[in-house]
This record gives structure tokens, sequence and C-alpha cells, in this order.
């Protein structure tokens, strides 16, 4: 049975990460769902770009996820932030033991909000430094299990190390070698 991953987005969600994040783990083989928190599936990403999610939040709450992992992006970090039912789920990921993480403005305007950062090392877009309490400024940061990333930049080195974590070094090479990936 695939892996099941949680990629919530909203209006101003960064959309090089959103879609590097889903492309990368649906091409190792995941069953990724992309869900919106705002009240329409069709979100305007922060560049103007329209995505369609495959489900509201609110028909995510039953299911058990192997990963949750938020893009970053402004304003869509904020309404990802202000989104009971998301932060509910995140804190019954934490508190299983299961993968979470986020990228970009996320890590400090969603995680660290909420507490979800505690005691962790973690990374995060370099506008956002001054909010996280233990910052590691390394392009991707793996605490326990919670894995963090800077910017649109390292979406895809991120993506991969979400891979490889999930599914092995193997799988995360396997993936990576037809993209010309070089390192990661």
């Amino acid at each position: 049975m695939g892996k099941k991953i949680l990629i919530p987005v909203a209006d101003g969600t960064e959309e090089i990460e959103a879609v590097c994040l889903i492309d990368v783990l649906r091409r190792a083989g995941a069953d990724v769902t992309v869900a919106s928190v705002g009240e329409s599936l069709q979100i305007t990403a922060s560049r103007g770009v329209r995505m369609v999610a495959d489900q509201h939040i609110s028909d995510c709450q039953k299911t058990v996820y192997d990963l949750i992992v938020l893009p970053g992006g402004m304003p869509g970090a904020e309404h990802l932030r202000d989104n009971p039912e998301l932060i509910s789920l995140l804190r019954a990921q934490k508190a299983s033991g299961r993968l979470y993480g986020a990228m970009c403005a996320s890590p400090a305007v969603v995680l660290q909000t909420h507490g979800l950062l505690e005691n962790m090392q973690a990374t995060c877009h370099p506008a956002f430094n001054e909010k996280l309490v233990n910052l590691k400024p390394d392009r991707v940061v793996v605490d326990g299990t919670c894995v963090t990333s800077q910017a649109p930049g390292t979406a895809l080195e991120f993506a991969l190390k979400l891979v490889e974590l999930l599914f092995g070094r193997q799988k995360a090479e396997i993936v990576a070698t037809p993209m010309l990936v070089l390192s990661f």
C-alpha cells in the first residue's frame, strides 16, 4: 500500500513549492492529496497561478497520513496558520510520531506559531529567521519527525529528502535520476 501524503494549499501558496512537492512525491508512488483550506477548491497561488485542490481540508479529518507537508508563500502560510482543522491534523501528526514538515514561510508562520517546533531545530526562508527559536540555517533540516526547508530554490532537494525518509535512499535516487538531479 502506498504512503498517504497531505499537502494543504491556500490562496497565496507558493506555486513552485506546492507543485514540486506534489510532483516528486507522486513520482515516488505516494498517494498525494492536495487539500484547500479555503472555501473553494480552486486557489490562486502567490504569483497568480490557479490550482485546483483534490478536496477540502474538512474532508481529510478521518484519514491517517504518513506525511503532512506545507508549502510556503505569503499570504498562503497565514491562511494555513489560521485553519483550525489543519492545525488539529498537524498536532495529531506530531503526537503520533508521523512525519510532518513545512518550507519557506510555513515553518515560522505555521509550525512555530502553534508550538509544533518545540525543542526542535528547523529552517525557513531567511526573511523569517528571527521568528524561529531554534534556527539551523541549512537548506533542509530533519529533526526527528519534522522536516523543514527554506525557499522555492530548495523545493526539489526538500521533496527528495521526503521521498528518502518515506521510501528509502534508493527510491529517492530512482526518482532523482531521470530528472537529472546531480545531488541532493
